[in-house]
């Protein structure tokens, strides 16, 4: 008599013969189309090449200020280090006290 057993990731039935411990049988649960609506999904695409356009621009304006941005970073960074007490010890890694 056939053991019918369903896989718990995939939701597939598998029918096992006990005498000989193999699958006879699997029967796959029916799937849902991957897109209903053929013109929705071509409209979401045209908003995300949109999207990546944009995204590509900032980037772009981003890589042109580069180094005024690291500049001014690092004069701020220089002013923190000169108002730090040049005496107090620097901490230690990892917390130990």
């Amino acid at each position: 008599m056939p053991i019918t057993v369903t896989c718990p990731c995939c939701e597939t039935k598998l029918v096992i013969d006990p005498k000989f411990e193999t699958v006879i049988r699997y029967e796959e649960p029916a799937r849902k189309p991957a897109i209903d609506d053929l013109a929705a999904a071509a409209q979401k695409l045209k908003g995300e090449s949109a999207r990546r356009e944009e995204l590509f621009r900032k980037s772009a304006e981003q890589l042109k200020h580069a180094e005024e941005i690291r500049a001014r970073k690092f004069d701020e960074l220089f002013k923190k280090a000169k108002e730090d007490d040049p005496s107090k010890p620097p901490p230690k890694p990892l917390g130990l006290d």
